[in-house]
């Protein structure tokens, strides 16, 4: 195994790891571990989130209606441990409009991300609404449109988001909100929703972001951002300061297609300056295991559409699946559920289903 040390991070930040070798991670994909109602269909499928009893949360860009732009794709759906449909959550609520990701607090809270909207939503396990952020673009307004992203980038505002895309909770009860394709930051609240600060910026230096795009915590708090269009995930303390970066460099073999496109020829995109987001090892998701004698972290990329699992100190510990459209293939997985080290749920944006893997390590 080679180590690479990014040459600006601080002496004292753990190296990324490049593995020659790295283990393939036999497991089995469950068959319809969720069951549709008759005539309910999944969207592409952003978001899923396991919660203390074994329920399964699913986010689906589902039960569209409108146009393709402006129109409101979000639908959040729970099942039982077994897969059995529960209930439809929040239908019809005011913030959905192109939902991104679902996720569950430790006192089984929902809360969930909309980019469309550029709100987060928290409800309490019995599917009220008991706190919001963000504010929806009003309707009523001349201005209401897409989201622009200028050069350079419009300053963020406190309390309000640009395209937000994923939430987190430290060991304190504070909540790190990834914000998100815009303004590339984080932003901490408390318990009570007060808002404390924000860290990051767009850029690709250490602490800068280029669409952070999942967001996860340990034990200790450390707070892990996949920084996509950077391939990085950033490693911060709770204050929003650099304590490491983690990139993963595994051979895949080449002749593994995308699940869309053409393969991403990441000499011309670094050349460029484009977002890194179709390169291999480029984060698309992060899932940290709870907290017991050992937490891991799984990721995922787009292309070759791998699972990776990996030691907090950015080791990657194996690998699992490709792209493709078969079990045991990805298409784009947008989240990931670990409520076990080798139990994962996996959200498919191309394949509009959630698949449950389970792992023989």
């Amino acid at each position: 195994m080679k180590t690479l040390c990014a040459a600006s991070l601080l002496l004292a930040a753990v190296c990324a790891h490049a593995q020659d070798s790295v283990p393939t991670i036999r497991f089995d994909s469950v068959r319809d571990p969720i069951k549709m109602p008759k005539d309910v269909h999944l969207g592409e499928v952003t978001g899923v989130a396991v919660n203390s009893k074994g329920h399964v949360f699913v986010f689906s860009r589902g039960n569209t209606t409108g146009p393709a732009y402006s129109a409101a794709a979000a639908q959040l759906l729970e099942f039982d441990r077994n897969g059995k449909f529960i209930r439809e959550i929040g239908k019809n609520l005011y913030a959905w409009s192109f939902g991104h990701t679902v996720r569950i607090d430790r006192d089984d809270n929902i809360w969930a991300t909309d980019k469309g909207s550029d709100m987060v939503i928290k409800f309490n396990p019995e599917g009220r609404v008991v706190m919001v952020f963000g504010r929806k673009q009003e309707a009523s307004d001349k201005e209401t449109g897409p989201v622009e992203r200028h050069k350079p980038p419009l300053p963020p505002e406190i309390g309000r988001f640009r395209q937000v895309t994923d939430v987190a909770w430290d060991p304190a009860g504070n909540t790190y909100i990834s914000d998100g394709y815009i303004n590339s930051r984080v932003a901490k609240v408390d318990r009570n929703g007060k808002w404390l600060k924000s860290f990051g910026e767009p850029g690709s230096k250490p602490g800068q972001l280029n669409t952070p795009h999942s967001i996860a915590a340990d034990a200790q708090g450390n707070i892990y951002v996949a920084d996509r269009g950077n391939r990085r995930i950033q490693v911060f303390d709770g204050e929003g300061n650099v304590l490491r970066e983690i990139r993963i460099d595994v051979p895949f073999d080449p002749r593994i297609k995308p699940a869309i496109g053409d393969v991403p020829d990441v000499v011309k995109l670094e050349a460029a300056g484009s977002p890194l987001t179709q390169a291999p090892g480029a984060p698309w998701t992060v899932c940290i295991t709870p907290p017991g004698p050992r937490q891991v972290m799984y990721t995922s990329d787009a292309y070759p559409g791998r699972v990776y699992k990996l030691s907090l100190d950015g080791k990657v510990l194996g690998v699992l699946g490709e792209a493709g459209k078969e079990p045991k293939q990805f298409g784009w997985i947008h989240e990931i559920a670990c409520p076990s080290e080798n139990v994962l749920y996996v959200a498919e944006l191309l394949n509009w289903r959630v698949q449950k893997l389970v792992l023989h390590p």
